[in-house]
């Protein structure tokens, strides 16, 4: 089964503002969410335009991967 259709991706942001004119100081928050149980598998903290970035790739990722494949490579990254 593709990662999208196991976890969903929640990208939370402090402020109003795009990433590219946030405040250099502004972090983000981003989930990695079991659709089946709602329980946060994934969870990182960054800056905003490290989080936008990461985001995209989250997304891509979640499209192209299966799931355990997508769990297995972003259970490594560390915040």
């Amino acid at each position: 089964m593709k990662a999208n259709r196991a976890y969903r991706l929640i990208v939370t942001r402090e402020g109003r503002a795009p990433a590219l004119l946030a405040d250099a100081g502004r972090i983000d928050h981003i989930e990695v969410v079991g659709i089946d149980d709602g329980e946060v598998v994934l969870f990182w903290d960054r800056p905003a335009h490290l989080a936008a970035r990461m985001a995209r790739v989250l997304r891509e990722e979640l499209s192209q991967l299966e799931a355990d494949e997508f769990l297995a490579r972003w259970s490594a990254v560390e915040s």
